[in-house]
């Protein structure tokens, strides 16, 4: 069955529905001209935030990942988005933590513009095998410090990747807000969400607008980014069933990035008082932390990366930015 058709977005200026042309025009300023909402949600490129796009091809498969490359000094920041989303998820981050670590940014199979033999096996086992070839193929036997940083879906990569104990030198773990109890008692939800998602737009422009006016985003500049390469997708149970603990049991520095303390299951709290792992709450933004304040999430990385000393030397700070936040 075809979608209803979409009702189009209001500009920016446009009174509410229903208000008469005399009390509209009195509550809010004159409707800007329609190139300024084209060029405000214009697409952004990725060369703005990376450094370069590379096509990694896994030995003996058709598998090719697309991964973004922003390169320095320092332990590797390997970044895993989220279902739907797509490497460009961590764009504005990248920019901003680039000049004390190496970000990599990895489509996951399925996502963006990385191709397979078949896009749509998205269990997590294969996308956990992905990311191990990746690595693999890009380091070799001797790869760098690797820190770990997945966002929701891709947080549950990471885990499962990091519970393997395959990666050498991996030495540390970031998750940003996916915990197993609040994740799975939201898949009941997770489809008529989906069926409830915009599916066509008039425009590159009007989908990057939708994204933060009616989307999950907030920040304009992140959704020019990452929104032109993402795909629709389905969740899974598998993702998240058994987290937790998998977490806890990940044998590296760990730090968990949420959005709310809500989110906490029952495992969670009791290793967070355990002192298992640390915890930061991010306040004033939505599920995707590092899109919506990336600044600040650039700054919880790099926190990370030089409170644990993680690198050859560590990552050295003049002054280290403090946040607002509670552990």
């Amino acid at each position: 069955m075809e979608p209803a058709p979409l009702a189009s977005l209001q500009e920016e200026g446009e009174g509410e529905p229903g208000e008469s042309p005399s009390s509209a025009a009195a509550a809010v300023p004159p409707r800007p001209a329609t190139h300024h909402s084209l060029h405000k949600y214009a697409p952004l490129d990725w060369s703005a935030y990376f450094d370069e796009e590379r096509r990694v091809a896994i030995p003996d498969t058709e598998d090719v990942f697309n991964v973004y490359m922003a390169e320095s000094e320092g332990p590797v920041v390997f970044c895993l988005h989220g279902g739907g989303y797509s490497g460009l998820s961590f764009a504005l981050a990248a920019s901003r933590m680039k000049e004390k670590a190496r970000v990599v940014s990895m489509d996951l199979r399925g996502h963006g513009k990385s191709t397979t033999s078949d896009d749509s096996d998205l269990s997590i086992e294969t996308l956990s095998s992905d990311v191990i070839a990746v690595l693999h193929t890009l380091y070799g036997d001797s790869p760098p410090a690797i820190i770990l940083v997945g966002h929701s879906m891709g947080g549950s990569v990471a885990i499962h990747v990091a519970a393997k104990k395959v990666i050498r030198n991996l030495h540390g773990l970031v998750v940003i807000d996916v915990v197993e109890g609040t994740a799975m008692a939201s898949l009941i939800h997770m489809q008529k969400i989906l069926a409830n998602r915009a599916q066509h737009f008039p425009s590159i422009e009007k989908a990057i607008e939708w994204s933060v006016k009616g989307g999950p985003l907030r920040n304009i500049d992140s959704a020019r980014v990452s929104i032109p390469s993402t795909l629709k997708y389905d969740e899974s149970r598998e993702w998240y069933e058994g987290l937790s603990e998998k977490f806890l049991s990940c044998p590296v520095q760990k730090v968990l990035l949420l959005a709310g303390t809500d989110r906490l299951d029952r495992a969670l709290t009791i290793g967070q008082m355990q002192g298992k792992f640390q915890m930061v709450v991010v306040r004033h933004t939505g599920h995707a932390i590092q899109e919506d304040v990336p600044e600040e999430f650039a700054s919880h990385i790099l926190n990370f990366i030089a409170r644990n000393k993680i690198g050859p030397n560590g990552v050295e700070f003049h002054r280290i930015v403090q946040m607002n936040h509670h552990l």
